[in-house]
């Protein structure tokens, strides 16, 4: 079965602490995430400076300034996106960019990331998708909040610049921090799966602080999710931008310890043969033939001489009517199991 590919996404929890997006990347890797998703934004092309501040729009506690300030506060530079990149090298994780515009997405290319992902929010700037697509990589592209008839047109575009053998992920998932549970909806990743033709991943945004956070997304891989992403923070209890749904690293570790016994447990879903441990299984407790008296040799066994035991020897009670109406071929002890060899069809 092939693995679950895990997206660890920083978002904005590094607090515009270069030295703090290095540690959770270092974080990421030591969890077991496959990758470590980042945003890179140049604020003076993402967002006017008047764009309004306000509940839903930024972390809990981080709605009192304006949050064109509150976000260039915290955003890193260009050279900091460098060193992160050069941990996630350094690491062995895969770096996976989200460009909030294109000065950012010109930047990108620079750092050479694995796959690039694009926010739903940016799904009706189609000159911006399809320069994302002409970077030639594999492409996520979060759905949430978007119509299908959206998702559509972007699939189009991307493929339109790279072909249809175009390596592109759909990352669905509820997009209000922390999502409640009732809105995750993760039957959807199947119907898109089938609608679509596409893999699917799950972009999970629960309330970490819920233990149900490291259950829910593991819903997700029966219906087929080829990937899971989950945001990571640095500590969690420090509140920092983008905590709501973020899991610390150890948190992380072990929710990736989940995923991947969860993968074990779902196994190849096929139907042909019994696995080892069933045969086993099936040799300790299935009962065998024995027999249910003293039988003399030569002794006509009807139903009253042959009973099904637990039994390390005897032939399978599927082939009773065999032994019923034969003779035995020599004296047979009550609960010796009854074999093939022990009796005769022929009268003696």
């Amino acid at each position: 079965m092939k693995k679950t590919y895990v997206i660890a996404e920083m978002a904005w929890s590094h607090d515009g602490q270069v030295g703090l997006a290095c540690d959770i990347v270092r974080g990421a890797a030591a969890a077991g995430a496959n990758a470590i998703s980042i945003h890179i934004t140049h604020l003076p092309d993402y967002m006017v400076r008047h764009y309004r501040t306000g509940p839903g729009r930024v972390s809990a506690g981080h709605d009192q300034k304006p949050i064109y300030t509150y976000l260039e506060d915290i955003n890193l530079s260009f050279d900091d996106w460098r060193q992160v990149a050069a941990t996630a090298r350094e690491v062995g994780i895969d770096l996976l960019v989200m460009p909030n515009d294109a000065a950012s997405l010109a930047f990108a290319r620079g750092l050479e990331p694995q796959a690039y992902v694009l926010s739903a929010a940016a799904f009706e700037e189609h000159g911006f998708i399809q320069e994302i697509a002409r970077a030639g990589k594999p492409m996520y592209l979060r759905i949430g909040g978007a119509t299908l008839g959206e998702i559509e047109t972007v699939v189009g575009l991307v493929r339109g610049v790279v072909g249809d053998e175009a390596a592109i992920t759909l990352l669905y998932g509820h997009q209000d921090y922390p999502t409640r549970v009732e809105d995750n909806n993760v039957r959807v990743v199947a119907a898109l799966r089938d609608t679509f033709g596409l893999p699917v991943g799950l972009a999970d945004h629960l309330d970490a602080d819920d233990p149900f956070a490291l259950v829910m997304p593991l819903l997700a891989l029966p219906l087929g999710a080829t990937c899971i992403e989950k945001h990571i923070t640095h500590d969690r209890s420090r509140r920092g931008e983008d905590f709501e749904s973020a899991l610390s690293p150890d948190e992380f570790t072990r929710f990736v310890d989940l995923i991947r016994k969860a993968e074990q447990a779902l196994g190849q879903g096929s139907l042909l043969g019994l696995a080892q441990r069933s045969v086993a299984y099936r040799q300790n407790s299935r009962k065998r033939l024995v027999a249910a008296r003293d039988l003399r040799a030569g002794e006509l066994i009807d139903e009253t001489a042959v009973i099904a035991k637990r039994s390390d020897e005897g032939a399978s009670p599927a082939h009773q009517s065999y032994f019923i109406g034969a003779h035995a071929r020599t004296d047979i002890r009550c609960d010796e199991g009854l074999t093939f060899d022990l009796v005769t069809r022929s009268a003696q």
